[in-house]
């Protein structure tokens, strides 16, 4: 299913839904602005939640972003240990529904 290849058809949704996608550039690009948070920092979050919510697109746009704004192997090694401790302890805190009142 995953192939970069198919998000030429966002085109398609453009098309479609030209309001929609214009109102979703217009957040996605203003999401990423430097303020108060860098745009390494933002790009680095990216990546966490792209491994986290394990959407390949994102995964890929988001490292190409991050290693644009000047992340590091370094950083992406730590970003990444950080996703799969969040998810992890989702599990481990959601594991918590299996136990009955006492």
């Amino acid at each position: 299913m995953y192939d970069m290849k198919n998000l030429s058809r966002i085109s398609d949704l453009e098309a479609n839904s030209p309001k929609g996608m214009d109102a979703f550039w217009q957040f996605d690009r203003a999401a990423f602005v430097e303020g108060a948070v860098s745009a390494l920092t933002k790009q680095l979050a990216a990546v966490a939640v792209a491994l986290t919510t394990q959407c390949p697109y994102c995964i890929e746009l988001h490292v190409k972003a991050a290693r644009e704004a000047g992340a590091t192997d370094a950083q992406l090694s730590e970003i990444a240990l950080v996703a799969a401790a969040i998810r992890a302890g989702g599990a481990i805190t959601h594991a918590t529904h299996m136990f009955d009142a006492k």
